[in-house]
């Protein structure tokens, strides 16, 4: 008595496995393209400008200074592209002795980074060091903004809403420039990319490096 019911459930079941064999089984996980870089061609053609600048160094000034601790005026301002890896730009600012400042800019997957490593004299990292931020907008080929990161938040809370600004014009002028939304703390420098200067020692703590 119960063959009849064996048999149509043997034949619900083949027709369901023919249904899903004729239908279209989605791709394997491993199949998926890895995500690559969404570095806008403007960020691209920054990094380019940037990377024709290597190995030359080139004096600057302050521009507009406001509501920061250091000093910069009357002192005199040295930038220097001193390394170009693929994916990794050193630049040492000099500030007439004072070599401890690095900007380092780096490509991500998402854009571009800048950080600040700060150097005491004998090499050793200050307290206040590796802070910056990322872009989060593609920018233009002369002008990157990078957002405080979450390290920077945490480093130095204060500086949460702080951003960064480089600009260059190819054969005419680099500039750095710090701006923190809601206050008045600003400053900018401006180099003059239409001359080279002879290029300053090491900075602190990469003396045998470069």
């Amino acid at each position: 008595m119960r063959r009849p019911y064996i048999g149509l459930a043997a034949l619900l079941v083949a027709l369901l496995v023919t249904a899903v064999a004729c239908g279209e089984a989605p791709p394997p996980q491993d199949e998926a393209a890895p995500p690559g870089p969404e570095r806008a061609e403007t960020q691209e053609a920054f990094w380019s400008h940037l990377e024709a600048l290597c190995g030359q160094a080139f004096s600057g000034a302050v521009a507009e200074q406001e509501a920061v601790e250091d000093d910069f005026q009357d002192r005199e301002l040295i930038m220097h592209v001193r390394e170009c890896d693929p994916d990794e730009i050193r630049i040492p600012l000099h500030v007439g002795e004072d070599r401890s400042r690095t900007w380092v800019i780096t490509r991500t997957a998402q854009g571009l980074r800048l950080k600040h490593d700060h150097r005491h004299e004998d090499g050793t990292e200050e307290e206040l060091t590796q802070y910056g931020g990322d872009t989060e907008e593609p920018g233009t080929e002369g002008h990157q903004d990078f957002h405080a990161d979450q390290f920077t938040a945490e480093l130095l809370p204060e500086a949460a809403t702080n951003v960064w600004t480089l600009e260059v014009e190819p054969g005419e002028s680099f500039a750095y420039q710090l701006v923190r939304e809601g206050t008045d703390r600003r400053v900018r420098f401006e180099f003059d990319l239409s001359e080279t200067v002879p290029a300053p020692p090491a900075p602190w703590g990469f003396e045998d490096e470069g």
